[in-house]
């Protein structure tokens, strides 16, 4: 029988701080470990002919497999261990192809029985997206409670998928068969909870993170000052991040990120000033997020001037950021200066300067350059393109887009490809042609933005008939918004109909909604 222990990869990244803040993170953190012991790794004869410097890491997995293979073809048995190895290397190296092919060579009765195997193998389709087949791993697992780690990697799995109700269901059914959660159950329940936005199950798990011991826990914080967040407690996720002793990049990026999120600028720049004073860089994303959520331009400018001075202006996820910013207030000068200077761009590059151009026919000079550029245009793409034809009447030009799109590209319209071909027709006066958009084209029911687009074409011209019809539609799909009711007077009034906008009138005051 040959025999290996698994020893596992560790990965360490950090971020610039100041030395005694890095000693003090450092120290807090290792005193929050557990104790680990893993058994010392022996070589084997499946392992020891191999040499990896001489190959890349998946050449080296290939030939370890194909190894494995014939040892198993010649009646050989491996032990489990060998496998729980294999598996943490897939797992590490993201090479699921690998880790599935050797989930094909392992006797299932094997899988059932030993806990560890099976749960390194739940992890690996968790990771990747397969969380059905990481689910029947789960159900198949006879000892799974033995420990949180299986648990661990299916709340995980759901949770990457966007499934928080699936993620919180199993962790209460955890807590049910009385599964004691570890310092990593809490992190990925905690996100579930930002993810379904329900602050009372927040504090909920939050009660339990304190009954378990966990409520000084650094990774545990970060992840509640991140959820309270996005649950709409600005106020408590501050109280959690003042109580972070050593706070880390994390816990600066996840409470800047919230105050961006709240719209509240002047404390954002507040915490975005600590942060640089404690020794800790924003990471290209906070600092993307932070300059596109700001409505101050003033602060804009400030993070930019900052992004200048530490040399980062030319990231690719900030300069796009900042093209976004200044034309966002209307600096296109700006904009375009940052776009035309940038090393390299992506299709978010592009798409974000031909937003900029929205209203602009210069929008499809750029379409022509990202073209040349060979970079393939997306769904936002033609959205911002059709948009700025239906501001600029070019109707021709717009119809050619939108076959371009289905044709050359291959992009199904979406809802707002359909809204923006309405506001073609509609704002050009060509009223029967966009509602026959509505009828003829749209392989499914219009929303409120196609029919939001018709109604106020309707205004601009003057058709009462097609008017009254988007208008009926929108009560229902929209009966809160207050503007379709004020549009549909206001047809009424220039056609003369004050019967007509009397009654809507009254159905405006009977909904509580102000006039003006």
């Amino acid at each position: 029988m040959l025999t290996a222990a698994a020893a596992p990869l560790c990965l360490h990244k950090s971020m610039r701080i100041k030395k005694t803040q890095k000693q003090k993170h450092k120290e807090f953190h290792q005193n929050a470990k557990p104790n680990l012991f893993f058994p010392k790794s022996s070589p084997t004869p499946l392992l020891i002919d191999h040499k990896p410097h001489n190959h890349t890491k998946l050449q080296a997995l290939d030939a370890i497999l194909h190894d494995l293979r014939a040892s198993i073809q010649n009646g050989i048995t491996v032990d489990a261990q060998i496998f729980t190895s294999l598996l943490e290397t897939c797992f590490q190296l993201q090479a699921f192809d690998h880790g599935f092919r050797i989930h094909r060579l392992i006797p299932s009765s094997l899988i059932r029985k030993n806990v560890a195997l099976s749960s390194k193998l739940l992890r690996l389709y968790s990771s990747c997206g397969r969380i059905n087949e990481a689910h029947q791993l789960f159900d198949q697992m006879s000892r799974r409670n033995d420990s949180a780690f299986a648990w661990n990697s299916l709340i995980s799995g759901y949770g990457e998928l966007g499934l928080y109700e699936d993620a919180m269901a199993l962790y209460f059914q955890m807590a049910e068969e009385g599964v004691a959660p570890d310092r990593f159950t809490f992190p990925r329940v905690v996100k579930a909870c930002g993810g379904i936005g329900s602050i009372s199950v927040g504090e909920e798990v939050h009660r339990h993170i304190v009954r378990r011991g966990f409520a000084d826990d650094g990774f545990v914080l970060n992840a509640l000052v991140d959820m309270y967040s996005k649950c709409g407690d600005i106020v408590k996720a501050r109280k959690v991040f003042d109580k972070i002793v050593c706070k880390d990049s994390v816990s600066w990026n996840s409470m800047l990120t919230g105050y961006i999120r709240h719209g509240l600028p002047s404390q954002a720049l507040s915490i975005f000033r600590r942060m640089l004073r404690d020794g800790f860089e924003p990471d290209a994303v906070t600092i993307s997020t932070l300059v596109t959520g700001t409505r101050s331009l003033k602060l804009g400018r400030q993070i930019h001037g900052w992004v200048i001075r530490y040399g980062s202006q030319w990231n690719l996820s900030i300069a796009n950021s900042l093209i976004v910013l200044y034309s966002n207030h209307e600096k296109l000068d700006q904009a375009r200066w940052l776009f035309d200077h940038m090393p390299e761009r992506d299709v978010v590059s592009w798409n974000s300067i031909i937003s900029a151009h929205r209203k602009d026919p210069k929008a499809v000079k750029y379409l022509s350059r990202m073209q040349k550029a060979d970079v393939r245009p997306d769904v936002v793409t033609f959205v911002s393109l059709l948009s700025a034809c239906a501001h600029s009447g070019l109707i021709e030009v717009g119809e050619g887009l939108f076959s371009m799109m289905r044709e050359d590209y291959g992009i199904v319209p979406s809802m707002e490809h359909y809204a923006c071909m309405v506001n073609l027709y509609g704002r050009a006066g060509l009223i029967e042609e966009a509602y026959g958009i509505i009828e003829k084209s749209m392989e499914f029911e219009a929303g409120p933005t196609v029919w939001g687009a018709l109604l106020y074409a309707c205004y601009l011209h003057h058709n009462v008939d097609i008017g009254k019809l988007a208008a009926g539609c929108l009560f229902e799909l929209e009966p809160d918004n207050e503007h379709n009711f004020e549009l549909l007077m206001n047809i009424y009034s220039n056609a003369g109909r004050v019967e007509d906008a009397e009654k809507v009138r009254k159905m405006m005051a009977d909904r509580g909604f102000t006039q003006t």
